[in-house]
């Protein structure tokens, strides 16, 4: 009987170490798949017995939702009914997301004093770049005038609870440059509300950063080297998140050149003409990624001195803007607090 118990004890400690052993332990789980016209990657850390089950399930389903109503892709989704709608002054009822995200954008609107514009689309289609793409050529000056007087966010009018109302019949929108970030958003809430504190969304290039990786550290996420014909592989910078968002935007991949001018598929929804202030990327550091999407294409716009001056004036938003120089060297204009190592 004594030897028995002996080996019980011994069996009980040896559980004992084990179990002591695995608490501490973190393991990894990925998921990735398609979504909103790119690729999305999840990476949730959690302890040895924790589990993922349904997890993707949800992602899945709840990006299918946010497309449904943001993809102009998509004939039946509420931004392609909404830009048919020709009745101005009448009201549009919209989804608790689609209001959510017009809002974001109307903050945008208004602090980059119309830099971003949801609805410059028609001019963005008329420089070959959009989905309705034609021959990618100088537009003529008539053409570009004719299309700027379909464009402008304050033609839209956002009213509670969840109504959108056009003041001009034929504006449209194009939330593209906000949506994936709120994809992302969405993403993360999906997971934070399942109980996990530790994870990494991403969804073409935009992301998302929660807790810290499987060895403790914070996650770190690298900026594209803005060159074209960079490789993905190509790391300009690296951030360190902390329960963070980050999203960039750049023009250095979409362009044309025509006699000798280089012509960006970001235009200026004042002038109708693609920027020309030298800025090639734009990264944006916030709490939630559908702001820090939106307003890296805003500071695109803007250029380095007012886009700086924005980004002082906003709490908790750091950023760095990338200028390419007459010489061709890659110049940066960073905020105060953001920190990044080359």
């Amino acid at each position: 009987m004594a030897m028995i118990k002996r080996i019980q004890i011994f069996l009980a400690i040896i559980v004992v170490l084990l179990l002591s052993a695995t608490c501490d332990a973190k393991r990894e789980h990925h998921f990735q798949g398609l979504t909103m016209g790119t690729t999305y990657h999840v990476t949730v850390v959690t302890g040895w017995f924790q589990r993922t089950s349904g997890l993707q399930d949800a992602i899945e389903l709840r990006l299918k939702e946010i497309n449904q109503s943001m993809s102009t892709y998509i004939h039946d989704s509420e931004i392609s009914r909404f830009n048919r709608f020709q009745r101005a002054g009448r009201p549009f009822p919209v989804s608790r997301d689609f209001f959510t995200v017009m809002k974001t954008a109307r903050t945008i609107y208004r602090l980059s004093d119309g830099a971003w514009d949801g609805t410059v689309n028609p001019l963005v289609n008329l420089w070959g770049f959009g989905p309705q793409t034609g021959p990618r050529r100088m537009p003529s000056p008539e053409d570009i005038a004719a299309r700027l007087t379909a464009v402008g966010f304050s033609n839209i009018v956002i009213k509670e609870p969840h109504i959108l109302i056009k003041k001009r019949a034929d504006i449209t929108l194009d939330l593209s440059s906000i949506a994936k970030g709120y994809g992302v958003d969405q993403v993360a809430e999906v997971i934070a509300s399942r109980g996990f504190k530790d994870y990494l969304v991403e969804i073409g290039g935009e992301v998302f950063a929660s807790g810290h990786r499987k060895d403790g550290k914070l996650w770190r996420i690298g900026i594209n080297r803005p060159r074209p014909g960079a490789g993905a592989g190509e790391v300009y910078r690296v951030i360190p998140l902390d329960n963070a968002a980050m999203a960039t935007s750049g023009d250095y991949r979409n362009f044309f050149t025509f006699n000798g001018i280089r012509y960006s598929h970001v235009v200026d929804p004042k002038t109708g003409y693609p920027v020309s202030n030298s800025v090639i990327s734009v990264s944006i550091i916030a709490d939630h990624c559908s702001f820090a999407d939106g307003l890296a294409t805003a500071v695109m716009v803007m250029g380095p001195e007012k886009g700086l001056r924005l980004l002082k004036r906003l709490e908790a938003v750091e950023g760095l803007i990338v200028v390419q120089s007459t010489d061709d060297r890659l110049v940066d204009f960073a905020s105060s607090g953001f920190k990044s190592h080359p």
